[in-house]
This record gives structure tokens, C-alpha cells and sequence, in this order.
């Protein structure tokens, strides 16, 4: 039987589809914005961890509203709210109110975060970790398509704005759609939730899953997953530049060289996923690619090198996120909302402090050393991603179907 929700995860995915441009949109407009708001290429780096705020702080409340209220008032609200930033920010005539614009936007992508995986997981629960992962798909589309329809107005010689507003507007029809189309009950039972409960394995727990110890391991896979990527769309373009010696033209190639890999990725992990290798496996193999793609970056300077270590750097690091909060549901299956917003904090957190961090390294010690940072963000989340694997053969029994 057809699953009801198709219509909403339509929608939810469209949302994400922009949010791909939007998280890539500031740094591709660097030097519009510096001047525009009379501000040097580090300030507007800073708007990348205004967003960052503004999810952190939203992000404690958002999830426990979205287990009381429903996920669709949070996800209609995130595209609403995002017209504010893509509206205001070509038009903001200070850094100041480009700021707020930019909080505004931390805001939404956390209501869109806290209503969205919880409602994928509760209307597609027997493909939970693939519903989840087609977020990233979406994401990595519209990162890749962003450059086509930023070159296309620059090619006419028109206002760099139109790129924001025409976002703008997909937001503005999405959340009318979103609007009018069914979601799951969040107050219903997971087992009786989906069309396919009959064919639902649900696990079974061998004991008491512990917050202090999967929970929190989840959660910092959480931030370092999120870490990975934001690092490498920030610093990827100056790198080549800088160390490669690439034109900027070629250096903002390399993005879509990762953006490729990241939709690759994320086409397999739907295909594959839970059918041929289990979420867990996936959250240790992909950093040790990372990793090793990263150094082959960092040492094997040679141009075809280059561009498939971006393509590998970004089918390493794309889904895991999206893995940590479907395996942190299995463990703490109640308030999926509240849970996953711990996730999602980590992640906001990495937004803040990634950029500060990787801004002091470059400068001390040079763009080679934020890269090995990278790696060394990588070797981390092999290891958390050990032992949560370690646990999850301890806690959960997944009955065979």
C-alpha cells in the first residue's frame, strides 16, 4: 500500500534541496558581501557561525515544542523564516542587521531539523536510516547546482541578489505546500505508525541503553561529522588557491567535486543501506576515508590527485550526520524530537567553533595545518564510531525478518 506521507517527505525534501545552496551561499558571495557591508572576508566567515548561534540557542527548545506540538508547525515556520535571511541579506545595509539575518537563519534550519528526522523516522520507519540519508542527497543537489544559477545571473551582469531571491520564493510556495499536506501523529506509537508496520523489525533491547555512554558518543559523532564537512566547504576554495596554486575559478571547482561525491555517496547509502551494510559500519569506514583522503590532499599535490580526493572527501563525510540521528533514535526510540535535538546541537556547536578554530590555525600555522586538524577530526570519529558499534551489539537485538 502507498505510504500516505509521500507528499510531506516531497516537501521536507525540497527544503533541504535549498538548504544545500544556503550553506554554501555566503562563502560563494565573499567579496559581493565584503562589499557590500564594508567588512573584511573574515567578518563575513562569522556570519557562517551567526548561523550557527542562532540554531544552537533555538535548538534547546525546538525539539522538546516539536514532541508537544507536531513537527509540521516547525518545518512550515523554518521556510517562512528563512525568507527573512535570503530576503534580507542582500538587501541589509550593515553588517549588524546581515548578522541578525544570519541568526535568523540558525533559527530555521533548527525548527526545520527538529520537525524533519523525527517525522521521516515516524512516516518511513521501516527505511528509517534511508529517508533520512536522501536529506543529505537533497542537500548535496543543491550545493551543486548553486555555482549554474549563480553564473547564470553573473554572466548577465545582474545583482547577485536574485540568486537569494529566487530561493526565496521556492521556500515561499514549499511552506504553503507543506501547508497542506499530511504528517504522522506524533503522539502514536512507533509500532503501529507506518503503512509497513507489519514488515517493521523493531529492535529488541538486550539491556538499558545508557545517555552518559552511547547517548553521548552519538551525540559527539554528531559534531564531528558536522565538523568534517563544514571545514572542508569553508577552507576548500582558499586551499586551492593558496597551497594548489589553482585559479579561483578551479578552486571553487573543487566544491563541486565534493558536492558530487556527496551525492554519490548518499545514492548508494539509499541503496544500499541496511539491505548490504548496516548504519554503524558506515559511521566507521567513511572517516577512515576522510582521512586518508585528506592527507592524500594535503601531500600528493598533483591536479588529478586533487580532484579525487574532493570527490572522496565528500562521499566520506556525506550521511553520517544523518546516520547518527537514526541510531540515536533506535537506542532512545521516545521523544525522537528532544533526542535528536541533542544531535543536532553538537552539529550547531560546530558551526561556532569550527571557524574560530580553524581561523587561528591558519594563521599560525597555514592552511596545510587546518587540514591536518581535519584529519585528526576524522581519527576521532573513527574511534566514537567503535565504540558505539561496540554498544549497539551490547544493547540492541534486531530480530531477523
Amino acid at each position: 500500500m502507498k505510504n500516505p506521507y509521500i507528499k510531506m517527505a516531497i516537501g521536507l525534501y525540497i527544503s533541504y534541496f535549498i538548504l544545500g545552496m544556503i550553506n554554501i551561499i555566503i562563502g560563494s558571495n565573499m567579496e559581493n558581501l565584503s562589499n557590500q557591508l564594508n567588512t573584511s572576508a573574515s567578518g563575513i566567515s562569522y556570519l557562517v557561525s551567526a548561523i550557527g548561534i542562532g540554531k544552537l540557542v533555538s535548538l534547546f527548545f525546538a525539539g522538546r515544542l516539536s514532541d508537544k506540538l507536531g513537527r509540521k508547525p516547525f518545518v512550515v515556520s523554518a521556510s517562512f523564516i528563512y525568507l527573512i535571511f535570503l530576503v534580507g541579506i542582500p538587501l541589509a545595509p550593515n553588517y549588524t542587521l546581515a548578522f541578525i539575518f544570519a541568526i535568523c537563519a540558525g533559527i530555521a534550519n533548527s525548527f526545520l531539523d527538529a520537525g524533519t528526522y523525527p517525522a521521516l523516522i515516524e512516516a518511513f520507519q521501516k527505511k528509517a536510516g534511508s529517508a533520512t540519508v536522501l536529506i543529505k542527497a537533497f542537500v548535496s543537489i543543491g550545493a551543486t547546482i548553486l555555482p549554474f544559477i549563480m553564473a547564470f545571473f553573473i554572466a548577465r551582469d545582474l545583482f547577485y541578489g536574485y540568486t537569494f531571491f529566487l530561493m526565496a520564493a521556492v521556500y515561499l510556495v514549499n511552506g504553503f505546500f507543506l501547508l497542506r499536506v499530511s504528517f504522522p501523529n506524533h503522539k502514536t506509537p512507533s509500532d503501529i505508525q507506518s503503512e509497513d508496520k507489519v514488515e517493521t523489525a523493531e529492535p529488541q533491547f538486550l539491556s538499558k541503553p545508557k545517555f552518559g555512554q552511547e547517548g553521548l558518543a552519538v551525540i559527539l559523532l554528531g559534531f564531528t561529522s558536522t565538523a568534517l564537512f563544514m571545514l572542508v566547504q569553508v577552507w576548500l576554495p582558499k586551499f586551492g588557491q593558496e597551497v594548489l596554486g589553482l585559479t579561483q575559478a578551479k578552486s571553487v571547482q573543487l566544491l563541486s567535486y565534493y558536492s558530487i561525491g556527496s551525492l554519490v555517496s548518499v545514492i548508494l547509502l539509499a541503496v544500499l543501506l541496511n539491505k548490504v551494510i548496516k548504519p554503524i559500519t558506515v559511521m566507521i569506514i567513511y572517516p577512515v576515508i576522510a582521512a586518508i583522503s585528506l592527507l592524500s590532499l594535503i601531500y600528493i599535490q598533483q591536479p588529478f590527485m586533487t580532484v579525487l580526493s574532493a570527490f572522496f572527501i565528500g562521499l566520506s563525510t556525506a550521511g553520517v550526520f544523518q546516520l547518527a540521528m537514526t541510531i540515536i533514535t533506535e537506542f532512545f526510540p521516545a521523544n525522537k524530537g528532544t533526542i535528536t535535538s541533542y544531535v543536532n546541537i553538537a552539529a550547531s556547536s560546530a558551526f561556532i567553533i569550527i571557524p574560530f578554530i580553524t581561523g587561528m590555525i591558519s594563521k599560525s600555522a597555514g592552511l596545510n595545518a587546518v587540514f591536518l586538524f581535519d584529519v585528526g577530526i576524522a581519527i576521532v570519529s573513527i574511534l566514537l564510531a567503535v565504540f558505539v558499534a561496540y554498544r549497539y551489539k551490547k544493547v540492541i537485538k534486531v530480530p531477523s525478518v
